[in-house]
């Protein structure tokens, strides 16, 4: 194996053993996202795209390459039993036919690989935000129940001092204290009111934070089989190798 093919080769190793680690469940979004954060990515994030586009291209050019090795050697019609071949050059054929096709293997599972890498970095970083983001969405309801309890609890108290008033005071000042209470009830009220809204608002917020949750957790699962089939492919071309 020439020096390229062995660099393309090793390139793959480390792109499995990558989508192997992002696939582990202990380690959630979430904390691959603050992985992605660290401040030495984001130094090197402006080079990202150029380098991405870069191994892409040298990816589909080295398989169009191995593309043509093996239609090459497969053209090429030797026979054993031919007096003009010997069985080395029947042999010699047949060897740059096997080495052209793992070469194609190895190529073509790189390129794809590549962009499934890519595209799981992407998945994961977006649903970590939207994890974030049903937390965050999460302490707003619990605010806001906890003062729609207040204003209830204060309502209350305010119903029960104003029945001691009208038992305790006279009729001038149970009028007086009535209105004040009244008025008082009505603010409550429309406090009330508006924290309903916001709850409500904030719970069809949720709901639809969690939809597109488990819509990008169906995808990632569909990544995660794509990766398992490719991986089981990958290990059936190696085996071909060894043999």
């Amino acid at each position: 194996m020439t020096y390229q093919w062995s660099a393309v080769a090793a390139f793959l190793y480390g792109e499995i053993a990558l989508l192997l680690l992002l696939c582990l469940p202990l380690v959630s979004p979430v904390r691959w996202n603050k992985i992605f954060m660290i401040s030495v990515w984001n130094k090197i994030a402006s080079y990202w795209n150029k380098t991405f586009l870069t191994i892409i291209i040298i990816l589909i050019v080295l398989f169009l390459d191995a593309v043509r090795e093996v239609r090459k050697y497969s053209t090429v019609q030797l026979s054993e039993d031919s007096p003009h071949s010997s069985p080395t050059a029947f042999d010699h054929i047949h060897m740059k036919l096997f080495r052209s096709q793992r070469n194609l293997y190895i190529s073509g599972f790189s390129l794809f690989l590549w962009l499934v890498l890519r595209r799981l970095v992407s998945l994961i970083t977006i649903l970590a935000k939207e994890m974030e983001m049903e937390n965050i969405l999460k302490m707003e309801v619990a605010n806001s129940n906890e003062i729609a309890r207040k204003c209830l609890e204060e309502n209350e108290k305010l119903q029960l001092l104003l029945k001691e008033i009208k038992h305790s005071a006279g009729e001038h000042l149970s009028v007086v204290a009535n209105e004040k209470l009244t008025v008082e009830v009505e603010q409550l009220k429309t406090a009330l009111k508006a924290t309903s809204e916001a709850l409500f608002k904030t719970r069809n917020e949720i709901i639809t934070a969690k939809k597109q949750s488990e819509e990008l957790k169906k995808e990632y699962d569909l990544l995660v089989k794509e990766h398992e089939k490719l991986q089981q492919q990958t290990m059936g071309a190696c085996s071909k190798k060894d043999l």
